[in-house]
């Protein structure tokens, strides 16, 4: 076997000591020791690419992010570089505009009221278990999913979120995605395939779905549909923290109300941002490409980590590489 490059070297080096010096890294490579988890909630993330803690946000907290998302679908605010998105057997209807006509909003970043979600303390805290003290927050969304209208387009197929991320490295990347009412099987809670994040990121393409397939929703191509599923039931305030390589999607709504939850993916400041052409992640960025030139009249060239900078915005301590 040939060695390994210097670079690669280096880096696999430098990760392990900024382990190492955020905390002790002692037998765990994806946790860091700060004294917030137990021994046994860092062996359960290592082994399984997730954690759940309940009742981490409180009610009055998740109005207020309610009440703003609210406002938002009332076009009361106007957030800048926010993106609206809509289910694809909505998008082809007569609507209103209010909260039934929206799937998803994406880059929330620039909401004050919204982006307070990414900073409050409770979340942090369990974030800096992942990428130590110097946090980006790089992705933001409020999940708004419909009722299914007898198409099932309201499940997002099985994916990996590194697809769409054009940073590294993934173990000082981490989600927190939090429920803004009970959630289960019934109005289309998380699935995940425990322990998939310590593979490869997969080949995604869009799924053939009779229904018809909502914008990005790619899906891991050919994901092995025997393997262990587990359903996230949880109440209103849990938030699950998973890694972005953990293979996840969600099922149908089968009831007549709108499922919300909130999220934000973070990233440590000493994340660096990669060139994806000659990848498999070459066709998010040509689409994400074009969604830029038409939502935001983009009309020179760009590149899935000109978006990633344009979306980012620091939570806590220094921004160095994104």
């Amino acid at each position: 076997m040939g060695s390994l490059p210097l670079s690669r070297v280096f880096k696999g080096c430098l990760h392990a000591v900024k382990k190492t010096t955020l905390g002790v890294r002692d037998s765990h490579c994806y946790t860091l020791d700060n004294n917030l988890l137990t021994p046994a909630q860092r062996h359960f993330y290592e082994e399984n690419g997730y954690l759940v803690i309940k009742n981490l946000v409180s009610d009055e907290d998740i109005e207020r992010f309610r009440d703003e998302f609210e406002r938002i679908c009332r076009r009361d605010v106007k957030v800048p570089g926010l993106l609206i998105m809509r289910d694809v057997s909505i998008a082809k209807s007569e609507f209103v505009p209010d909260e039934k006509a929206v799937m998803k909003i994406q880059d929330f970043q620039e909401d004050d009221e919204l982006f307070r979600y990414c900073t409050l303390p409770q979340i942090i805290k369990y974030v800096e278990c992942f990428t130590g003290p110097d946090i980006l927050a790089m992705h933001t969304m409020l999940i708004n999913k419909p009722p299914d209208p007898g198409k099932k387009s309201s499940r997002h197929p099985m994916h990996q979120d590194l697809h769409f991320f054009p940073f590294r490295p993934a173990d000082l990347i981490v989600c927190a995605w939090t429920a803004m009412e009970k959630i289960d099987r019934s109005n289309g809670c998380l699935v995940v395939l425990p322990g998939t994040y310590k593979g490869s990121l997969k080949q995604h393409d869009y799924p053939e779905w009779e229904g018809g397939v909502n914008k990005l929703y790619h899906g891991v191509r050919d994901c092995d549909k025997s393997a262990p599923r587990l359903h996230l039931a949880m109440e209103k305030g849990d938030t699950v923290f998973f890694h972005p390589l953990l293979i996840h999607g969600s099922g149908m709504n089968r009831t007549d109300g709108f499922r919300k939850a909130i999220a934000c993916h973070y990233a440590s400041g000493d994340c660096h941002y990669i060139d994806v052409k000659g990848t498999t992640q070459e066709n998010v960025e040509r689409e994400v490409a074009e969604i830029a030139k038409t939502e935001y009249d983009i009309h020179s060239p760009v590149i899935l980590k000109d978006i990633w900078a344009f979306r980012s915005r620091l939570v806590k301590g220094e921004r160095r590489n994104l």
